[in-house]
């Protein structure tokens, strides 16, 4: 276990440099509880809309729930998202009460209803904005700031230098850069050599993303960028022991059904049975996507299925499944 962090964001210590992504529909509680315990070093929650939390003072109660934590996950990061700068601030004022120890605003997210709407990474557009919002944020919060951002709206609007100077010269802690525009969303490579320039450039911490898959993407990352920390968001759908530096194919059956069946408990406890075990379906499909042949007759059966029960005997059949195939294949 680190005694010494890694880095500091603000006056927040960081113990690692791993970090799991921000996804929505994925970086949930339980999801983020199994990959803290496997070594990621912050905990950001799903982004959350402004306009959600702005409906009263405690928001939806699914924006609300998005926002929920354990103490063992600090430091814990809120990301939130929104187009008006006012409304950004007002929120993350009353966010701070509920404890998080840093305010993240995304200024990444690609999909066409929020970046076209001047929100996530339609913020990219206006660096001047960018500065306004970081002044404010840093004048009325007690805790840092930090964003996530991408290399620009496309690839005549790379301006991520002018984005990233904003962030900085205006009081962001930390920035998180993933390496492609909005208009690549995950095609193409991931411009590493943007990162490293990025990172020449801050004297804050700068968190590399983008491209990292196996082991050796992690250190070849860190290596090319100087980059602090590495943010990785797909690669740990179904595979979060990468956090702990094995690839997949180092993780055994068995290790992979203690999992399975830890994160489905979580699952239940957080959501409840019947919530739980539908948004568990499309983890199992990734936990499982690379097991032998003999178990593909099991995948429709498991993603389909309502009782934690009939879960549980399809979990065993896995098992079984999966000792034949090996056996025919001695």
């Amino acid at each position: 276990m680190l005694t010494k962090p890694s880095f500091r964001v603000g006056g927040v210590p960081v113990y690692g440099d791993l970090i799991l992504s921000p996804m929505a529909g994925f970086s949930d509680l339980p999801y983020r509880s199994i990959c803290r315990s496997l070594g990621s070093a912050m905990s950001y929650t799903e982004f959350v809309n402004v306009d959600e939390l702005n409906k009263g003072r405690n928001g939806s109660p699914r924006a609300r729930q998005k926002l929920c934590y354990i103490s063992n996950e600090r430091p814990v990061v809120f990301q939130i998202y929104g187009h008006d700068v006012e409304r950004i601030v007002s929120v993350a004022q009353w966010l701070q009460d509920l404890g998080p120890d840093i305010i993240d605003i995304n200024m990444g997210c690609y999909v066409k209803k929020i970046a076209e709407r001047g929100a996530g990474a339609g913020m990219l557009r206006n660096p001047d904005m960018i500065a306004r919002l970081m002044d404010k944020l840093t004048n009325v919060l007690d805790i840092p700031v930090s964003a996530k951002i991408r290399l620009g709206w496309d690839d005549d609007n790379r301006n991520y230098m002018d984005v990233a100077r904003a962030l900085h010269d205006h009081g962001a802690s930390l920035v998180a850069v993933h390496g492609r525009t909005k208009s690549q969303a995950y095609s193409g490579r991931a411009d590493w050599d943007a990162i490293a320039e990025i990172k020449q450039a801050l004297s804050v911490p700068v968190v590399g993303n983008g491209d990292v898959r196996t082991v050796a993407d992690i250190e070849s990352i860190k290596t090319h960028t100087g980059c602090d920390a590495v943010m990785i968001g797909r690669a740990v759908i179904g595979n979060p022991w990468i956090l702990q530096r094995r690839d997949r194919q180092e993780v055994t059956l068995s290790d992979r059904l203690d999992l399975i069946r830890k994160h489905l408990a979580l699952n239940i406890d957080f959501y409840g049975v019947e919530k739980g075990l539908i948004l568990f379906r499309k983890h199992v499909a990734r936990y499982i996507e690379d097991t032998p042949a003999g178990v593909r007759k099991i995948r429709v059966p498991l993603l389909t299925c309502d009782r934690v029960s009939d879960f549980e005997d399809l979990l065993c059949s896995l098992v079984s499944e999966t000792n034949e195939t090996v056996g025919l294949a001695m």
